[in-house]
């Protein structure tokens, strides 16, 4: 479902996959488990990648003014545009 603002329809859907940073280190590790019947210790490589993705991750500040909905608030708060 997208959001209205006068005539403008915007998808957040489209922008949803920068926020997934990690998925592809997440997905390998939960296939090796899934292969190795849960055992994690056969798949220790994986882990690590995880982890080394998820720490890499916990450093970076989160910015909620970027996202297009933020700006398009700004706007029609100011200018009564929309």
């Amino acid at each position: 479902m997208g959001r209205k603002a006068g005539g403008m329809y915007i998808n957040p859907k489209k922008f949803g996959g920068a926020g997934k940073p990690c998925m592809k280190e997440m997905l390998q590790f939960l296939g090796c488990l899934s292969l190795n019947n849960k055992k994690d210790d056969k798949c220790t490589k994986f882990k690590n990648l995880l982890v080394a993705c998820a720490e890499e991750q916990k450093g970076r500040p989160k910015n909620p003014g970027r996202t297009i909905n933020y700006h398009l608030q700004r706007l029609g708060r100011g200018s009564g545009f929309f």
